[in-house]
Parts: C-alpha cells; structure tokens; sequence
C-alpha cells in the first residue's frame, strides 16, 4: 500500500474541480455544481476552505474538503467537512478511512470539540461507513439552507 495525505494548496484547484464534480456525478448533483476551478484556488488561498489530498501509488484519489466553525455549546472551534470523496476505483482501501482519521487528529491537535458532516440519506455505503467508525446521526436536526432568490429575498427584506 502506498497512500499518501497530503494539504492541498491553490496550485492544486484543478484538481479539487475535477474531484468535486467527480462527486457531483455520483451524487447525481452535476447539474447543480456553478463552482469553477478559480473559486476553489482563491478559497484554498484566502483560508476559507482547505483541503486534504489522497494520493495512492502517486495518482490523486481521493479528497476531504473542509472549513472551521464554531460551536457555541463546546465554546470551541471545530471541523466542518463538507466534502469526502474517494474515487469509486479506488474505494474499498481504506482511503475514505484515512482521510477522516488525519481531519480527527487535525480536530484533536488543535483542542476543537468536534467534526461533523452531512450524509445524503440515500448513501447507505457512507452511512454504513460512518456508523462503524462511532459517528452518530443527528437525527433530532434538519438542514436548512436558503441559496439563489430566497437567499436574496432574505437579504433585501432586512434593507
């Protein structure tokens, strides 16, 4: 075996694209990817966004990109991932696994409560994935989001 983790710097937003929409083609979400490659460089730059590499026998793999929040409960920092992703001919090495193992000990070395992410609720793979490792549904919480027109309603209603 030969996996390596790296960070991910700007000079490799191409690569996150096409990592990202990679998952997007997966999750059957291709359509709703407007991200371009200069949005991950300038994001992976200015800090708001950072990114692990997985690279097996030196060929990209794999992905984990992630940003910092903060939990008002914990009074501490911690990890939101917002993206994981291990190509499906890679799947099944212990990358996936890898790759939440360097974010808990990124979490851990840093003092911060937790790392959290979302599941589609169709992923039975990642879910079955995720429950053998000890994570927890919030099954008690719903996602919201408010994007495009109501984002912008919301943001002119309050002017």
């Amino acid at each position: 075996m030969s996996l390596v983790i790296r960070e991910g710097a700007a000079a490799d937003a191409g690569l996150v694209f096409s990592l990202v929409m990679a998952l997007a083609e997966y999750e059957k979400l291709a359509h709703e990817v407007t991200a371009k490659e200069d949005d991950f460089a300038a994001a992976i730059e200015n800090g708001h966004a950072q990114v692990l590499i997985a690279e097996w026998e030196g060929e990209a793999c794999g992905l984990a990109l992630y940003f910092h929040n903060f939990s008002t409960f914990l009074g501490r920092r911690g990890i939101y991932l917002e993206d994981l992703f291990v190509k499906e001919s890679h799947r099944g090495k212990g990358i996936g696994k890898a790759l939440l193992e360097r974010l808990a000990q990124i979490a851990t070395a840093n003092g911060f409560g937790r790392l959290e992410w979302a599941v589609l609720d169709w992923n039975a793979p990642s879910i079955a994935f995720y429950d053998s490792l000890g994570a927890r549904p919030m099954k008690e919480w719903i996602v919201y989001r408010l994007t495009g027109e109501a984002l912008s309603a919301v943001a002119a209603a309050g002017k």
